[in-house]
């Protein structure tokens, strides 16, 4: 039997212990570690390389969502949802994911999550596959609430109620939060069509503005406006971008 290389994820240490102590008793099974915080579990996964990780949906800060979002596209583990979810939340995650854990649970219902890991880890590609259309099912028609911005030497999260404006830059957007400038490797429509209308508006092809962060609107010419934000940072509106922002004056 091949060992399983396991990483626990959760932000309970008593849940930690619980589930510890259930996989210490299993064969076949090594617990390589332990993540109390969704960007511990990150880095983790990239230090530890596990086979699998039992990971809790609802955590502060970083959410299970967010843990895969950073790792996805690259090498992620089978994962196995413990959560505190209604079965009927986890039909995607019956689609995509390795299993899940449904608390509280038995050593039977445990060893039943690992029969299902064992016949998935054989093929690692298909692994991460599956984490990617259960990312895509679980954030469709939901507005992001962070962005994960990964460089070459970490990776970033940045609350979207925190950026201020964002701009097209080349095959990257430069994403203004405070004094702190992030680029991502997307398009300004694809990231416009993830953020919440309410509140994110394109003001230009090139531009969009946190609504949240407009201080005034200024009229220029040709029905164009200078949108002053609160940092003092003055962006200008286009005509063809200028019917919302007649709207909420």
């Amino acid at each position: 039997m091949t060992t399983l290389r396991a990483l626990i994820v959760d932000d309970e240490p008593l849940a930690r212990r619980r589930l510890r102590a259930l996989l210490e008793g299993e064969d076949g099974v090594e617990i390589v570690g332990e993540a109390g915080d969704g960007a511990a579990a990150v880095a983790a996964v990239g230090q530890l390389r596990p086979d699998v990780m039992f990971l809790d949906v609802q955590m502060p800060g970083l959410d299970g969502f967010d843990v895969l979002a950073a790792l996805a596209p690259s090498w992620c583990p089978a994962v196995v949802f413990v959560t505190a979810y209604d079965r009927y939340a986890l039909r995607a995650f019956d689609v995509h994911a390795a299993d899940y854990l449904l608390k509280p649970f038995d050593r039977r219902r445990l060893r039943s999550a690992l029969a299902r890991v064992r016949a998935l880890t054989d093929g690692r590609t298909d692994v991460t596959a599956r984490l990617l259309d259960l990312l895509a099912d679980v954030r469709a028609g939901r507005p992001l609430e962070r962005l994960v911005i990964k460089t070459p030497s970490r990776v970033y999260f940045v609350r979207v109620d925190e950026i201020d404006r964002i701009e097209a830059a080349g095959h990257y957007v430069a994403i203004h939060s405070g004094r702190e400038e992030h680029l991502m490797r997307t398009t300004i429509r694809e990231i416009a069509s993830q953020l919440d209308p309410a509140r994110f508006v394109r003001v230009h092809r090139s531009t969009i503005v946190n609504l949240d962060r407009v201080k005034e609107l200024l009229p220029s010419f040709h029905g164009e406006y200078v949108i002053v934000l609160r940092d003092g940072t003055r962006v200008t509106s286009s005509r063809g971008y200028a019917d919302r922002l007649r709207s909420i004056r």
